[in-house]
């Protein structure tokens, strides 16, 4: 295989393999390589994939046939949960020079290079290019059995990263110059070694935040169970971002329990309570699927009816689909597509409400805003701690600040608001 300088990094799904993409691109710059914006001007392309739905393998198949197109000399390598899951069926696509599952991810550089272990773990510490926040894994696999899920065969078992190695990646995020670090991982709540535990994570974050000096740190998900008073009484140091992304996948009960998910409904509704009742302005985000095996018109009633009183401030849903080896593949009752299609349309619908209204609470208001790039012109694009888009003019360069706007107008999805002195 010839020898490469330069390589382009893309991910599907969840944002730990946002996260692992992050550990590629250090890995890689670590080496000398150069990080391309595409395929097209690349001599390797990974494509680091998703297997929770068809939909997410449809794509990796289409990206990975477009870079070829668009580079015929490239090495282009599969990697990831679909990689893992199925790698004949990507080798079969005809335009893939290697299938890397999970376990191999990681050793890229000594597959491509001939490098040696020691070599391919060091990384960077540099501030990626378009990054003003980055993503640190704390925690890989699942041991939960929920029947439409295929995460736990191709992530393995729970596994915690060492606390250390955790504190010492945060402080050479921070060193690098990044704004906010993400704590991510397939179920961050369990963070631990036995089987882990919130108070594990907990006494992590109380680590994190009182050890280095990270001015944003952000949690990508925890399910409702985990979220103890203890926990959230964390949320009292400003640094840590309020806005919480707790799974739902359904506001049916009996659904809850053919999908064998951890909680109930009303355990649900106590955790998202208690939330708001402790953490000021908080943005409570969430997933939600349709048309589950067997779900009955009523049931999909309930469920919509359950996220309209919630009143999220956004809604990931999605359409259920058949993942091979899970129970739910094989339960009776399989939903329709269009019956499916025509229930995403109206969650996909409430989801924008939802999202606007959450917005609209926040008119008038005063908020510290990590400003990311321009979109255009002399418009800048940037995100609140509760993770609010808002856009904003401004002749001054403020890519990577934090800098205070109030919000005086929707926008294009987000808000619009007006450069200010901090507390103006």
């Amino acid at each position: 295989m010839k020898i490469v300088s330069s390589v382009a990094l893309e991910f599907l799904g969840c944002r730990l393999n946002q996260a692992e993409n992050e550990t590629l691109a250090r890995q890689f710059l670590s080496q000398g390589y150069e990080l391309a914006e595409s395929p097209t001007y690349a001599d390797i392309y990974v494509l680091n994939t998703c297997t929770v739905t068809h939909i997410a393998e449809r794509k990796a198949r289409h990206l990975l046939r477009k870079a070829r197109r668009s580079n015929s000399n490239a090495v282009i390598v599969a990697t990831g949960c679909y990689a893992q899951r199925a790698p004949e069926e990507l080798r079969q696509l005809g335009v893939v020079d290697l299938v890397v599952g999970n376990e191999g991810k990681f050793y890229l550089l000594e597959t491509l290079n001939h490098l040696s272990e020691d070599e391919h773990e060091e990384e960077a510490s540099v501030f990626l290019p378009g990054r003003t926040r980055s993503l640190i894994e704390i925690q890989r696999g699942c041991n939960d059995l929920c029947s439409f899920c295929i995460v736990p065969q191709v992530r393995g078992r729970e596994y915690s990263l060492p606390a250390e190695r955790i504190l010492r990646g945060v402080k050479e995020r921070v060193g690098a110059g990044y704004k906010e670090v993400i704590l991510t991982g397939t179920k961050i709540g369990a963070y631990g070694q036995n089987g882990g535990s919130p108070a594990q994570l907990l006494c992590l974050i109380e680590r994190i935040l009182g050890e280095t000096g990270v001015e944003r740190l952000h949690l990508s998900s925890l399910q409702p169970q985990e979220l103890t008073p203890q926990l959230l009484k964390l949320w009292g140091d400003l640094r840590l971002c309020p806005h919480l992304h707790i799974p739902l996948q359904s506001g049916s009960q009996s659904v809850l329990q053919r999908m064998r998910r951890r909680y109930s409904v009303a355990d649900y509704k106590r955790a998202v309570s208690l939330v708001r009742e402790i953490i000021p302005d908080v943005a409570v985000t969430t997933d939600v699927i349709v048309g589950f095996p067997g779900e009955s018109e009523e049931e999909f009633e309930e469920s919509y009816h359950f996220c309209e009183r919630i009143d999220f401030a956004n809604i990931h849903s999605f359409p259920y689909s058949a993942r091979p080896g899970t129970v739910a593949a094989q339960m009776p009752d399989q939903v329709k597509p269009e019956v499916k299609r025509e229930r995403s349309q109206r969650m996909l619908a409430l989801a924008r409400g939802s999202a606007q209204h959450f917005r609209e609470h926040f008119l008038g208001q005063t908020m510290p805003v990590l400003w990311e790039g321009k979109v255009r012109g002399g418009i800048w694009s940037g995100h609140t701690d509760n993770y609010l888009r808002i856009f904003t003019q401004s002749d001054k360069e403020l890519t990577n600040q934090i800098a205070w706007a109030k919000m005086i107008a929707g926008h294009e999805g987000g808000l619009w608001g007006k450069l200010v002195n901090k507390g103006g």
